[in-house]
């Protein structure tokens, strides 16, 4: 077992490197082993191109037949944009196929194991099942549910306000944790913020400062109030910007944007008459984004924790303190402790003098 656990690790330091590049696809990393020996790995690089199986198989130094053959995740067994890996594998025949956990997805979810055992392929399943699991949550959730991921991510002061009683913000974070900003957003399909935000900070949504690709623009505006001159209607070279609006705003104010290259998505509206965001993550499903990554105001903030929406929750706190000032997060409607949202610590990094901390967001039972 420590054999099987020592490749797979290796399996899934090579998944990881297509992360940016697969989705939605998932991450997967695989490796071919043989008289104790690593003669062949790959990984899938890119959406559309090659699984993992199919580049370690093409870059083996030596014929496969009888190796160890580990892969991060379940092998498809159905017809995509490329080749079942399981044929490929079958017509191999490895003497053993290891796996760290099984594909979700219901074209696979287990027929791909099912597949090689009836060709009287040896499997093992579940070698570092959760850590394969948590490599690819984005993809797990995309597509169980049909909705995206989504990382909440906001930065806060040592007292948690995310502004001054003026409004003034730039910057409450330091410039290392304004680049571990751009690193999410180059892992995510899309960013989404309020119109409040667009208007007050004039923000790019850009991936400026790391390498990696420029998320699709998500900006809640249910009046169509985002001003003509904003960054993120006037760089459109530089990312595609999507308007969630709502079916009453003013028609002009729609086609003027319309006119300008910019989409605007109808949503339905929420009890206050906003965008509901369930309704728009639904939309964005259907869209094959199977991640969003949340940078929004308090007032989205504040949306999104009171409806459970997030999954992940990322806050970067300064070591500052102003004092009076706008709080992260609004009136959530809890007057008892046991309706708290109950977090669970996933990571604690240092980015320059800021604390980094990240969370799972359990799913509270408590009626709010």
């Amino acid at each position: 077992m420590k054999a099987d656990e020592f490749y797979m690790r290796r399996a899934l330091r090579l998944a990881r490197k297509g992360e940016c590049r697969v989705s939605p696809n998932p991450m997967v990393g695989a490796v071919i082993v043989k008289d104790g020996r690593i003669i062949g790995e790959g990984f899938h690089a890119c959406c559309g191109e090659n699984h993992a199986e199919v580049n370690a198989i093409e870059c083996a130094i030596e014929d496969p037949a009888g190796s160890q053959f580990y892969v991060t995740l379940e092998p498809c067994c159905h017809q995509g944009r490329t080749p079942p890996c399981v044929e490929r594998l079958i017509a191999l025949r490895p003497a053993r196929v290891i796996v760290g956990t099984i594909d979700p997805n219901p074209l696979v979810s287990g027929r791909g194991i099912a597949a090689l055992e009836a060709h009287g392929i040896e499997t093992t399943v579940g070698v570092l099942a959760d850590a394969c699991a948590a490599l690819n949550e984005r993809f797990f959730k995309f597509i169980q549910t049909g909705r995206p991921f989504v990382t909440l991510k906001f930065a806060q002061t040592l007292d948690g306000r995310i502004a001054t009683r003026t409004g003034h913000s730039r910057w409450i974070s330091s410039h290392p944790s304004l680049r571990f900003a751009h690193e999410l957003r180059s892992t995510h399909d899309a960013i989404l913020v309020g119109v409040g935000t667009v208007i007050n900070d004039d923000p790019e949504l850009t991936v400026r400062h790391v390498r990696g690709r420029n998320p699709l623009r998500v900006i809640l505006d249910s009046t169509l109030r985002v001003p003509p001159s904003s960054r993120v209607l006037s760089a459109r070279d530089d990312a595609r910007t999507l308007i969630a609006t709502v079916g009453n705003a003013d028609p002009e104010k729609r086609r003027r944007l319309e006119r300008a290259g910019v989409e605007v998505l109808t949503v339905p509206p929420d009890g206050a008459g906003r965008v509901s965001l369930p309704h728009l993550l639904g939309l964005l499903g259907e869209r094959r984004i199977s991640s969003v990554l949340i940078e929004g105001g308090a007032e989205v903030i504040t949306r999104v924790l009171a409806a459970r929406l997030a999954d992940r929750l990322v806050v970067v706190v300064a070591p500052k303190i102003i004092g009076r000032g706008t709080e992260a997060v609004g009136d959530l409607g809890h007057d008892r402790m046991e309706q708290a949202l109950p977090l669970t610590l996933r990571r604690l990094r240092r980015r320059g003098r800021d604390t980094v901390f990240e969370f799972t967001v359990e799913k509270n039972p408590q009626p709010v």
